[in-house]
């Protein structure tokens, strides 16, 4: 069996297989002044938290016309109210573990195989790069945890 590395930070979990990052946790007790990026500027989905004091002014902005490149689909969901499991898999479509989001927790999915069970209803939020390309969009497999071999 492959040892899974996860590093958690108090509120914050990196998920990881060998050196893939596989997705970052961001429990809704994470509460930190200013600004703070869970992700590198090398992905093509960045996720981050900021905390102002009232009065903090940011400045009016634009964002420019820049062209990307995006070759794998990241996708964060923000977890509103319940409690939803995410199961990771390996690219070879290994199960290799489970966390559990629960209300005001959000998980930025970066690589890798993921699948989900709800535990109690869920309302929840996802945002993803787009166009949409339909079944060209993701591989479906079997979902397969220890406890099922």
């Amino acid at each position: 069996m492959t040892v899974l590395d996860e590093v958690s930070a108090g509120s914050v979990v990196r998920v990881k297989h060998e050196e893939q990052l596989l997705a970052v946790i961001v429990r809704s007790d994470f509460c930190e002044p200013g600004i703070t990026f869970f992700t590198d500027g090398e992905l093509s989905q960045q996720m981050g938290f900021m905390r102002h004091p009232a009065g903090k002014m940011i400045e009016p902005h634009l964002h420019n016309h820049i062209s990307r490149s995006i070759n794998f689909t990241q996708e964060a969901l923000f977890i509103r109210r319940g409690k939803l499991r995410v199961d990771f898999y390996a690219d070879d479509q290994r199960y290799l573990s489970s966390h559990v989001l629960q209300t005001g927790d959000v998980v930025l999915l970066i690589s890798g195989g993921h699948g989900f069970e709800v535990l109690e209803e869920i309302e929840m939020i996802e945002i993803k790069q787009g166009p949409y390309a339909g079944d060209r969009d993701k591989t479906r497999f079997a979902a397969v945890r220890s406890e099922q071999r």
